[in-house]
């Protein structure tokens, strides 16, 4: 998460752009249309000397197929950043309900312990989420947020954030009214909350769920492999063979713009590579780390609780 930049320095701009991961090929590229040079000067019997007209078909053809590209891997993206909002969407949903659904009556009412317990483990779900997604240990972020045995039933899990609304569901189970005629153990006590109540508990965490879902769906199905293949092989030919195109119309001037070509056509195939894979930790994907701390600023706040330390006046600035 970065502040927005002056246009000049955005043309200065290093870090977060694909310039640094493109050099070494780019340089390759600045290698190769001197050695097109060196043959259209001193070897031009042998020379093979290209016209710009099969390039400029190559290059339109290969302009659509980029775009898909990058329309297809943004879609993930942006998909990935809508399911991150429907969490914090769910999560404020929830600690709504568990302050104000629950009865106010003594015998069936809801401890203020009972709701902290119920929104701390509510705010470690984007945090146990951001670990599976990335595929990292969460027992340090989790330790922290959870009670010891649910922490060791969380951790022997395979799907954490799934355990955790299933913890969350039962939460809402063990405080739902009960039928004591029907339910012998109920001893008569009346449940804090009702069957709407439950309800309504219930359509949260579904969606709650159904985001979690959707989060596994895109790191779970990755592009097809020989789609990427092919753009990633063609553009890299097209690029290396640039300047053989080009060495007979503007000479010297060759390295500059094959490399400017190369680097447009190179950056785009790199920056949709990236945010393919939206959960990553590359400068380009989501700030995950960022997200999961405003979800728990969300619900502390609502529960009338001060900010985490690391937000100051109401804005953030994280380097994920």
């Amino acid at each position: 998460v970065r502040p927005h930049l002056h246009w000049f320095r955005m043309l200065l701009a290093w870090r977060g752009s694909v310039l640094p991961q493109l050099l070494p090929r780019l340089f390759l590229i600045f290698c190769i249309s001197l050695v097109a040079m060196a043959v259209h000067a001193h070897w031009l019997p042998i020379s093979v000397n290209l016209s710009t007209t099969p390039f400029s078909l190559v290059g339109i053809a290969l302009a659509v197929f980029l775009g898909f590209r990058n329309n297809a891997s943004y879609d993930r993206y942006w998909e990935a950043r809508k399911l991150w909002g429907q969490l914090l969407n769910c999560a404020r949903a929830l600690t709504r309900q568990a302050l104000t659904l629950p009865s106010q009556l003594p015998q069936g009412a809801v401890s203020a312990d009972d709701v902290r317990e119920f929104t701390q483990v509510l705010s470690a779900v984007p945090h146990a989420l951001r670990h599976q997604l990335r595929r990292t240990d969460p027992r340090e972020d989790l330790a922290t947020r959870l009670p010891a045995p649910l922490l060791d039933r969380v951790m022997a899990a395979r799907y954490r954030p799934a355990m955790l609304t299933l913890w969350l569901g039962e939460w809402v189970q063990h405080r739902t009214q009960r039928n004591p005629q029907r339910d012998p153990q109920h001893n008569g006590q009346a449940g804090a909350l009702d069957g709407y109540a439950a309800l309504a508990f219930d359509r949260s965490l579904t969606e709650l769920t159904n985001a979690i879902g959707g989060c596994e769906r895109i790191v779970s199905t990755p592009l097809p492999f020989a789609y990427s293949v092919m753009i990633h092989r063609t553009v890299y030919f097209f690029c290396a063979a640039l300047p053989f195109g080009l060495v007979q119309s503007i000479g010297i001037f060759t390295p500059v713009f094959a490399v400017f070509v190369a680097y447009t056509f190179m950056a785009h195939e790199a920056i949709a590579s990236q945010i393919e894979e939206p959960f990553g930790t590359e400068d380009n994907d989501l700030a995950l780390n960022a997200m999961s701390i405003v979800i728990e600023d969300a619900v502390r706040d609502l529960m009338g609780e001060p900010s985490l330390p690391s937000s100051s006046a109401g804005q953030r600035v994280i380097f994920d």
